[in-house]
Parts: structure tokens; C-alpha cells; sequence
């Protein structure tokens, strides 16, 4: 069995008096995609920070590609993850194409830098939006530029929070398709739609907000029981053609 990417151990995350998330640990292996699911405020983005090194942890351990995380200078930290959230400060004038080039910046004087960024605007679809100023961009297509940018960082891990938000519903296709694609690299990623998350899945960890969690291969954990349990509502599921389809049933 291969040294997992992501190695968390009895991690311990809280919000003030309340705990978030208690004794949590998953392995990750190199080239899976998990989905974090849960209720607003479960802790899903302050997981997400933890794994990335940026958000201090109550208790435990995580581990990327065998690191011990607190050990990690930032360069390191920025050869092993690239994290994007959907909250981008954008405090002055630069095109979308400098924007990607600043993922570059690790690997110092380089000849295929622009070439590297062009590539990752192509996979998010705004190639054609490399001269344009970043601020004057929509919300969709600036998040399709920070998800750009962190493909041309070119990491093994990918931390993404709600890459499929402010897309249009063809644009959430596009990048949820073009992220399972890259099977080199090491994705987790929140999602709200449940459906999304069970095309885009191979693994998936619910996060209550109230300490449990449950975690594992995705057909197990991304059942109607579960996530009716895990939103206090009552979830159902249907088959459509070789899918299935949970929708929010009506409490009777």
C-alpha cells in the first residue's frame, strides 16, 4: 500500500466553545477525490484550512506526503498544496494571466511560465480572458481564474472550497469534469450539491459540525440514511438510468 498524501490523525477543530470536529483521521491515497460534505458552519473551510497549514488545530496530526504539516516552511507548504477558497482580494489593477503567473513564482526563473499559466486558464475555460483586468471579472469567472491558478502551481495535493460556485450550470459540469481528469494529483474539495459531489467523488467525509463525522468510499458514505441523518432532513434517492438522484423528500 502507498504512503498515503494525506495522513490526518485524531484531528480536533473547534469554533469558540463549540467542537467542530473531534479525533478525525482518513488517509488519503495519491490520485483519489473526497468531498467534504455538511450543514452550514460544520467546519468544512476550517477543515480545509487545517490541511492546508493556514488554520491552527485543537488537537491531532496531519501529514502531507509524510510531512508533519507545522513542520513545513511556506515554500514547501506551496510544493505541496494549492488551496483556494471563493473570498479573493483583488487590491489593484492586474490581468487575469499576471494573476496565474504569481502560482509560478516557486519555481523562480523559468522560461515555461507563461506557457504553464495560459495552460491552466485553457482548463478553466477563460483563456480568452487573459488581457482582462481580474477585478472587472464576474464571480463565476473569477473563480474559475483562483482554480486556474492553482492548477499552475502545479501541486500534488489540491484544496478546493466550493469550486463550483457562481458557475453557471454548464460551467459547473466543465470544472468538476476537468478536475476528476487530472488523476496525477491528490483533490479535496467542499461541495454543497450532493449530486455533484457523488458524479465528482471517489471518497467522501460528512462533517456534522457537532464533532461526529463518518467517513469513507464514496457509494458507502453518500447514501439517502446518512445525509438524512447527517441534515436532519429527510433525503431521498432515485434511479435515472444508471445514476442515482438524491432529492429532499416532503416529511409526512
Amino acid at each position: 500500500m502507498s504512503e498515503p498524501m494525506i495522513d490526518v490523525g485524531d484531528l480536533g477543530l473547534r469554533a469558540g466553545e463549540r467542537t467542530l470536529v473531534d479525533a478525525l483521521s482518513i488517509r488519503v491515497a495519491p490520485g483519489e477525490r473526497w468531498v467534504v460534505v455538511g450543514p452550514n458552519g460544520a467546519g468544512k473551510s476550517s477543515l480545509l484550512g487545517a490541511l492546508a497549514g493556514a488554520r491552527r488545530t485543537q488537537a491531532g496530526s496531519v501529514r502531507l506526503a509524510g510531512r508533519p504539516i507545522g513542520r513545513c516552511g511556506v515554500e514547501e507548504l506551496a510544493a505541496l498544496r494549492a488551496l483556494v477558497n471563493d473570498r479573493w482580494i483583488d487590491p489593484f489593477s492586474a490581468t487575469v494571466l499576471d494573476t496565474v503567473l504569481t502560482a509560478r513564482y516557486r519555481f523562480g526563473a523559468e522560461n515555461g511560465a507563461r506557457d504553464a499559466a495560459m495552460s491552466a486558464l485553457a482548463e478553466m475555460d477563460c483563456a480568452h480572458l487573459a488581457q482582462h483586468d481580474v477585478r472587472g471579472l464576474s464571480r463565476g469567472e473569477r473563480q474559475r481564474v483562483a482554480i486556474a491558478t492553482a492548477l499552475a502551481q502545479d501541486t500534488p495535493v489540491l484544496l478546493l472550497d466550493e469550486p463550483t460556485s457562481h458557475q453557471d450550470p454548464g460551467h459547473q459540469a466543465w470544472v468538476l469534469a476537468k478536475l476528476a481528469a487530472r488523476q496525477q494529483q491528490t483533490v479535496v474539495a467542499v461541495l454543497h450539491d450532493i449530486n455533484a459531489a457523488a458524479r465528482f467523488a471517489t471518497h467522501a467525509l460528512l462533517l456534522s459540525g457537532a464533532g461526529w463525522w463518518r467517513a469513507g468510499r464514496r457509494d458507502e458514505v453518500l447514501t439517502a440514511q446518512e445525509l438524512s441523518t447527517l441534515f436532519s432532513t429527510r433525503i431521498e434517492v432515485t434511479s435515472v438510468g444508471q445514476a442515482e438522484v438524491f432529492w429532499v423528500g416532503q416529511d409526512s
